[in-house]
């Protein structure tokens, strides 16, 4: 069964009925993570595709608050047309999943607390949800946190939410901060490193001057370690000539290069072939040793502390999360067949 509200009345009378009837709700728009978790749910599914749109966008204060089934590719846009981007680094399940890409929705991505490659730099979803208002499971209407930077009252709710998957209640507006876009972008690569050369690179270089913005390490044939820079274009080139006087090495890629190789990052190309894809959590610096005890393609992302494992479908998920937690982390199933999810 699938509803579709229109009114935040329309979700407390659905999260009443489902109550009555002792069914499980499911909330949805996008669709770009449903493929993640048991199969052949039995679930009510709430399709939120009304609650779209921008409610307040206010620049000079760096606040947006939205809707949460308003699309990722869409919200990126308006904010870059106003020179500005989300404060912390969105992910898009989507390609990962057979979807197209910008599919997600904002509310889905603050829901399932998901960050991209400068996550290590800019903070999570949960460090820049500033306010939301939402249903809970009681069919209550409230509102936590504010819509204001500099916001100290009460509990602070809003970073229960994120990551929550959509548990704890039904987004119906969010409050996030944004931030101006970086004048100027750099990569600096380096290349031929062994995963555990790289991991120690990585964590070299991020807890250097440099403000390094993303790292990021591609295996293969030619092995590449990525170093992402950013701000105003003086700085970036002065902490590149920092990086190569510090490491020894390391080109500046072009930045067509550069963007293909992110994207790679961002999207898993290089294991879009494998038929299961595991996330790995690690602690800094733990990632190559983790992975070394599992058989698969790999790519290193948070300067190694997150590992994306392509396998095959042999592979025992037990065997992924002794691994995971002998290294001090976990593991989660992004992608299989629905036997093995």
């Amino acid at each position: 069964m699938r509803l579709a509200p229109v009114s935040p009345d329309d979700l407390i009378a659905a999260v009443m009925d489902a109550r009555r009837d002792g069914v499980a709700l499911e909330i949805a728009s996008g669709g770009s993570k449903r493929a993640i978790g048991l199969p052949d749910r039995e679930t009510r599914i709430i399709d939120m595709a009304a609650f779209a749109g921008i409610v307040a966008y206010d620049p000079p204060e760096l606040v947006l608050t939205v809707r949460p089934a308003t699309r990722l590719a869409e919200l990126e846009a308006i904010l870059a047309a106003e020179g500005q981007m989300l404060a912390f680094d969105p992910f898009d399940h989507g390609p990962l999943l057979g979807k197209a890409p910008g599919a997600a929705t904002i509310g889905g991505i603050v829901a399932a607390g998901v960050s991209g490659s400068r996550r290590l730099s800019a903070g999570g979803a949960r460090d820049h949800l500033l306010g939301f208002a939402a249903i809970s499971g009681r069919g209550e209407a409230f509102v936590a946190g504010g819509k204001v930077v500099k916001n100290v009252t009460g509990y602070d709710v809003s970073k229960l939410m994120a990551g929550s998957w959509g548990r704890l209640a039904i987004l119906t507006e969010l409050t996030l901060k944004i931030l101006p876009r970086p004048r100027h972008v750099e990569t600096l690569a380096l290349r031929g490193l062994s995963e555990a050369a790289a991991m120690r690179v990585m964590a070299r270089m991020m807890g250097s001057p440099a403000e390094v913005a993303a790292a990021a390490h591609l295996p293969g044939v030619e092995p590449l370690t990525l170093l992402r820079l950013e701000g105003f274009e003086p700085s970036v080139l002065a902490r590149i000539a920092m990086l190569r006087t510090l490491l020894g090495e390391g080109d500046v890629l072009d930045r067509d290069e550069a963007d293909a190789l992110w994207r790679d990052v961002r999207t898993m190309a290089p294991l879009a072939s494998a038929p299961v894809l595991w996330r790995i959590s690690v602690p800094p610096g733990a990632g190559a040793a983790c992975a070394a005890r599992l058989p698969g393609d790999k790519i290193y992302d948070w300067a190694g502390a997150l590992v994306w494992l392509g396998a095959d479908v042999a592979l025992d998920p037990s065997d992924v999360s002794r691994a995971a937690e002998a290294a001090g982390g976990h593991a989660m199933l992004v992608r299989g067949p629905p036997a093995l999810r």
